[in-house]
């Protein structure tokens, strides 16, 4: 009997802050940095004000990103405009970094689909869980396609791994060389569920292995190794190998404004994780480096003004006529739907 080692594979890990990292080059200005810390800001005002907003019944639902900024405020700035963006349903700092309006982005919250329009590569949330990656897989194949040398960046949590929509994603972008960086926000729980309950794995990044293309493991936590590792995945995707990051971070906030999780995780834990709030150092890292200054101090006021301006206007916006229920289904309006609009208009009267 002859036994043959067939496969070897290796998840680096990327971090930057909190090291001895001699390289203070990295690719990011000064006021780069800033304006990083205040989308940061802005992304944590907005969670805030979201949480006051459910709790008196202006939002159904809401699902914090607290904790999480890092990693989605860190992926965007890596993107371009061309890339895509394909979101779960806790990805609102992604949608601020990406530009979207601040009033826009609270319609959507509170159901209105005019907080939908307007989106450019951009695609709307995806509530059930891992089903976004599939989207993103068959976008990452049109690229390739058509020869395109963008990339989609899909962001998905810890829990969607233990789906089979996932796996299909990742085993379809490598069949197909999809330009796809599939982000695994691996904040440790999937509500309730502990990530040790959910895989033997030592890394979520490992699990790319199997599908044949290259996983990567990263600070979530840390901006500057975010940017650094999606930088990368970007590079790779946008030739066509597709590149599984898993982000290791923490939802310092409930699963959403119906979860009470202090029934299945302690204080204890939280607060450990608290110290390694992404907002926190990289304001650390932004003094000890001098970059730091007395405009970045005071952006907080003018942050929570932006938002609580936002919010307001989102709450006074018109609602949204029935009939346009049927106007952003498909780029072109088939004629069986335009038939069945008109049969709408004809029975209601397009009334609201």
């Amino acid at each position: 009997m002859v036994r043959k080692e067939v496969n070897t594979a290796t998840v680096e890990k990327i971090e930057i802050l909190d090291t001895e990292d001699e390289d203070k080059d990295h690719g990011i200005s000064d006021e780069e940095f800033r304006e990083l810390y205040r989308q940061i800001m802005l992304a944590r005002k907005f969670d805030e004000r979201a949480f006051s907003l459910q709790r008196r019944g202006e939002i159904s639902t809401y699902a914090p990103h607290k904790g999480q900024e890092a990693v989605q405020i860190g992926a965007v700035f890596a993107m371009n405009d061309e890339d895509w963006m394909v979101p779960s349903f806790r990805e609102t700092a992604a949608y601020i970094a990406r530009g979207a309006p601040l009033d826009k982005i609270y319609q959507r919250w509170m159901g209105d689909a005019n907080g939908q329009k307007g989106l450019e590569n951009d695609l709307p949330v995806a509530i059930p869980v891992g089903t976004q990656n599939l989207h993103a897989a068959g976008i990452g194949m049109a690229m390739e396609k058509q020869g395109e040398e963008n990339a989609v960046v899909s962001f998905t949590g810890d829990g969607s791994t233990s789906q089979g929509d996932f796996h299909e994603s990742l085993n379809f972008s490598g069949v197909f060389s999809g330009h796809n960086v599939f982000i695994v926000q691996n904040n440790q729980y999937a509500i309730s569920m502990p990530i040790e309950r959910q895989t033997k794995s030592e890394t979520l990044a490992q699990k790319a292995v199997a599908h044949g293309i290259d996983g990567i493991q990263v600070d979530g936590n840390d901006i500057i190794a975010v940017i650094k590792g999606v930088r990368e995945a970007l590079e790779k995707a946008g030739d066509g190998d597709p590149v599984l990051l898993e982000a290791l971070t923490y939802r310092l906030e409930d699963h959403t404004t119906s979860d009470d999780s202090t029934r299945y995780r302690d204080e204890e834990e939280v607060e450990k994780w608290k110290e390694k709030d992404p907002m926190k150092r990289f304001r650390e890292y932004l003094k000890e480096n001098d970059i730091w200054n007395d405009e970045l101090e005071e952006f907080e006021e003018e942050a929570e003004e932006k938002i609580k301006k936002a919010s307001n206007e989102a709450i006074e916006a018109d609602d949204p006529e029935m009939e346009e229920m049927f106007d952003y289904v498909y780029k072109n309006m088939p004629k069986m739907l335009k038939k069945e609009k008109k049969q709408f208009q004809n029975f209601y009267g397009g009334e609201k």
